[in-house]
C-alpha cells in the first residue's frame, strides 16, 4: 500500500499538511485559506471531497484560518481535543456544529484508514497537540509549535519512521535580529518554539535507525533559513560523531508553497 505526504504550507503565515492513501486523505491543520487548500490539492490531483477530516493542533490563526469555510462549504469534520475546541470556538470561529469532533488525548482513534493518537506538547496556547499516525507498519509523527520536547512527546518523536518536526529559528539570527526583547524571550521559552540546535541535538541523541524521512518544519521567515537549519543539523551530528543514515531523506518544508509529494510504501 502507498501513502502520500505533502506540506501545503509550513510557517507563521500558515500551516497545512496532507496525508493520504489511494482512496482517502486527511489534513493536519488548515492555516491557509480554503481556496488555497483546494487549489494546491487539485494541483496534486486530489479532490477536496476525498479529505475525510482535519486534525487541528491548536487555536493560533496560522493553523485554523481555513476551518470555517471548509466546514461550511465542504462539510469536512474537524478533530481536536476538548480544550483546543474551547479555545477555537471562544475566538468566534463559526464552525458548523455537525463538523465538530472531540478526541481524547493519548487514545487511538481511526480515520480514513489511519490509526491516530493526539498527544500534548508545550506551546503558548490554551492547549497544543501533536499527532502520531500509523499507516500499516509506518509511524508518522507531526509535531510543530512546541517550546521543548517533554517526557510525553519524546516517545512519539523517537518512534517515527516519518517525522515532521519544528526547526523554527537560528539562535544567533534571533539574538541579533530586530525582534523586541519580550518576543525573543517568548520564542525561546519552554512554551515557545524549537530552535535549530534544540531540534538537531534531540535528533542526534535519539536517532531512530528506522527513520526514512525527516521534514524540518515551521521555519521562521525572519530568524532562519533552510540552509542554516540543514547546516546546524549536519554540524550537530558531526560534532557528536553520529553518522546520519544515508537512507533518510531530509526535506526543509517551504513556508508558502507545497512541497513535492513524498511517497511512503509498506
Amino acid at each position: 500500500m502507498k501513502f502520500n505526504f505533502c506540506s501545503l504550507s509550513s510557517g507563521s503565515s500558515g500551516n497545512c499538511y496532507y496525508l493520504g492513501n489511494e482512496f482517502h486523505g486527511i489534513l493536519i491543520d488548515a492555516g491557509i485559506s480554503a481556496g488555497s487548500i483546494r487549489k494546491f490539492l487539485k494541483l496534486m490531483g486530489i479532490s477536496i471531497n476525498s479529505v475525510m477530516g482535519i486534525l487541528v493542533t491548536h487555536n493560533h490563526s496560522d493553523h485554523v484560518k481555513g476551518l470555517e469555510v471548509l466546514t461550511r462549504k465542504n462539510h469536512i469534520p474537524i478533530y481536536t481535543s476538548e480544550k483546543v475546541w474551547e479555545s477555537i470556538l471562544s475566538q468566534s470561529h463559526r464552525i458548523t456544529n455537525d463538523c465538530i469532533r472531540t478526541i481524547p488525548l493519548q487514545q487511538k482513534f481511526y480515520l480514513a484508514g489511519f490509526e491516530i493518537e493526539a498527544f500534548p506538547v508545550y506551546h503558548d496556547a490554551p492547549e497544543t497537540v501533536g499527532f502520531h499516525i500509523c499507516a500499516g507498519s509506518k509511524k508518522i509523527t507531526i509535531v510543530t509549535d512546541l517550546g521543548h520536547i517533554c517526557k510525553t512527546s519524546a516517545p512519539y518523536i523517537k518512534e517515527a519512521n516519518f517525522l515532521v518536526i519544528e526547526s523554527n529559528y537560528d539562535e544567533q539570527m534571533l539574538q541579533t535580529g530586530n525582534y523586541p526583547y519580550f518576543l525573543k524571550k517568548r520564542i525561546q521559552s519552554d512554551n515557545g518554539h524549537l530552535g535549530n540546535h534544540q531540534t538537531s541535538t534531540f535528533l542526534a541523541e535519539n536517532i531512530n535507525k528506522e527513520l526514512s524521512h525527516l521534514c524540518l518544519a515551521h521555519l521562521s521567515n525572519n530568524n532562519n533559513t533552510p540552509g542554516k537549519a540543514l547546516q546546524t543539523l549536519q554540524q550537530v551530528f558531526m560534532d557528536k560523531g553520529i553518522p546520519f543514515s544515508e537512507n533518510c531523506q531530509i526535506t526543509v518544508l517551504n513556508r508558502n508553497l507545497p512541497t513535492n509529494v513524498i511517497c511512503l510504501e509498506e
